[in-house]
């Protein structure tokens, strides 16, 4: 199969190139690299099975990339991801998360591909009634990231309609693990590691009671590798683990798995933090056979021994 992945340098689009040639696949990446790391396909590129185009998405010229490689399957994970810059210029944020997205699908239709895999995020169910959030829970999208991206679903839904163009969106909750960058305001997980082997000190906000719903990166992966498939065609499906981990407790084991001292210093709580969020994975286990098989410390002790090899 031909798949092309956009973002594809990131933390979770490289995971995905490497799992995706591992299984023998064709894999284009298109990525501007700028929040990307080039280093992240070292191994990938010794694939002759491999192509990379330093390319940003809203770019017109995507059109035509795409009518070169003829992927099958698109899995679009290029974003603006951070809430806190959606905030500061909703503009910048909607060029690349619609704007980017609907160049994205004309793109993949022109070229006659068969399917959209979508990276979602769990902002856009906002605060929700329900946690875990289950299927088919109402969208509350207070951000323009959030918002950002259920346009993005929603275009996927009216692409689907008039050009029978497939498509599965996948909501991710919070995904940790290796090649996560420790910068900027996302990857507690990571912000955590690299500053607990760097001997430096370490932040929880609030009482550090709000609870998160942690999910391995190459589970995240597993997830979009089978929803390159025919199944969950038409459908948003959550992927995480359904537990919930406060700040307090992801802190503790982070310092376990590092070897250092469990000493965070408390600071006020952050304006528009959420107190809670996990997601029900079960639709996507009866969709696509898939379920959260990485339990929290392994992923962490994984995590660790990468950064600690850096």
């Amino acid at each position: 199969m031909r798949v092309l992945v956009t973002g594809g340098a990131g933390f979770i689009g490289s995971t995905l190139v490497d799992r995706l040639l591992a299984d023998g696949h064709e894999v284009a990446v298109v990525d501007d690299l700028s929040s990307g790391d080039h280093a992240n396909l070292a191994g990938a590129e010794r694939s002759p099975r491999f192509t990379l185009h330093t390319l940003d998405v809203r770019d017109p010229a995507l059109t035509g990339l795409m009518a070169q490689v003829r992927p099958e399957v698109v899995c679009h994970l290029a974003a603006q991801i951070s809430v806190r810059i959606s905030v500061a210029d909703p503009v910048r944020d909607a060029r690349t998360n619609v704007e980017g997205t609907v160049n994205v699908l004309e793109a993949a239709r022109a070229a006659g591909g068969r399917k959209i895999v979508f990276a979602s995020s769990v902002a856009v169910y906002g605060r929700p009634e329900v946690i875990p959030v289950p299927d088919g829970a109402a969208t509350d999208p207070r951000s323009p990231y959030a918002a950002s991206k259920l346009a993005g679903e929603t275009y996927l839904s009216m692409y689907r309609a008039l050009h029978g163009l497939a498509y599965t969106t996948l909501v991710l909750s919070n995904v940790y693990g290796p090649r996560q960058s420790p910068d900027g305001e996302a990857g507690v997980v990571s912000i955590f590691t690299d500053a607990l082997l760097r001997g430096e000190p370490t932040v929880v906000f609030g009482d550090g009671s709000q609870t998160r719903d942690y999910v391995y990166v190459d589970d995240v992966v597993d997830g979009f590798t089978r929803a390159c498939g025919p199944h969950g065609d038409g459908r948003r499906l959550n992927l995480g683990t359904g537990v919930r981990t406060t700040d307090r407790e992801l802190h503790s084991l982070v310092a376990a798995a590092a070897g250092a001292p469990d000493e965070p210093r408390p600071a006020p709580p952050r304006l528009g933090d959420l107190p809670a969020m996990a997601v029900d994975p079960a639709p996507a286990l009866d969709a696509l056979g898939w379920r959260p098989r990485t339990d929290l410390v392994t992923g962490l002790k994984a995590t660790v021994e990468w950064a600690r090899s850096r």
